[in-house]
């Protein structure tokens, strides 16, 4: 399969689309394939059968659904993008928190900048695949909040008057900076997405610094 989207990134993924390769791993990628092209909604199992160049039969050996199929690729695109953060990350040892809660920011936008395809399912089709999707959505908020939670942490090493902000607070900046790239993709600036890194670390350390701080004390990684 060429032009493989961010998906195929995957261990579980990539390694496995050859001709003779994983039937499951040539689906997932097919589905991202038929969505990008088509939207969820108008995207059939036909379309996602005919990229990823196997039989119908072969799909609801695999899958039970579209929708199964779907929330499949979508998890994998997931995991890639939060492995992706993760590895920039630790790439910027040396730095201070804020360093690396910067790098970490971009290494997520400069991600979907990269990958439109993933891009649109990952910030808009999503929503149009039902609830099971949208509880896959909330889950990777949260693991993008966990992410923030981490840099927070080194942040209250070096600044133990700081305060950990509660979960659902995180899961606030989450989605905040969710919206914001949203609107960007929607007005067309995909591949400006990076130019964002700056605000957006402005943005994350002032919630840490004003909105954690009016918190009661709690002890460190609490929620």
């Amino acid at each position: 399969m060429a032009d493989l989207s961010l998906v195929a990134a995957h261990p579980e993924i990539g390694g496995h689309l050859a001709p003779r390769g994983s039937q499951r791993a040539r689906l997932v990628e097919g589905m991202i394939q038929a969505v990008a092209e088509k939207g969820y909604a108008a995207a059939t199992v036909a379309d996602v059968v005919r990229a990823a160049r196997v039989s119908r039969g072969t799909f609801y050996a695999q899958f039970a659904s579209k929708e199964e199929c779907f929330l499949s690729a979508y998890q994998y695109g997931i995991d890639v993008i939060v492995e992706r953060i993760r590895a920039a990350i630790r790439a910027e040892a040396e730095g201070d928190w804020v360093a690396r809660l910067r790098t970490g920011l971009r290494a997520y936008l400069e991600t979907l900048a990269g990958e439109p395809r993933f891009a649109r399912t990952h910030l808009f089709e999503v929503h149009m695949a039902g609830p099971l999707a949208g509880a896959a959505r909330d889950t990777a908020l949260r693991a993008f909040a966990d992410r923030y939670k981490s840099s927070f942490r080194a942040a209250l090493r070096e600044r133990p008057e700081l305060r950990m902000p509660s979960d659902d607070a995180l899961f606030i900046l989450s989605a905040g900076v969710d919206q914001l790239v949203c609107a960007r993709v929607r007005a067309g600036e995909l591949e400006h997405l990076p130019e964002l890194t700056d605000e957006l670390t402005l943005t994350a350390v002032a919630f840490l610094e004003g909105a954690a701080a009016l918190q009661p004390h709690t002890p460190e990684g609490g929620s």
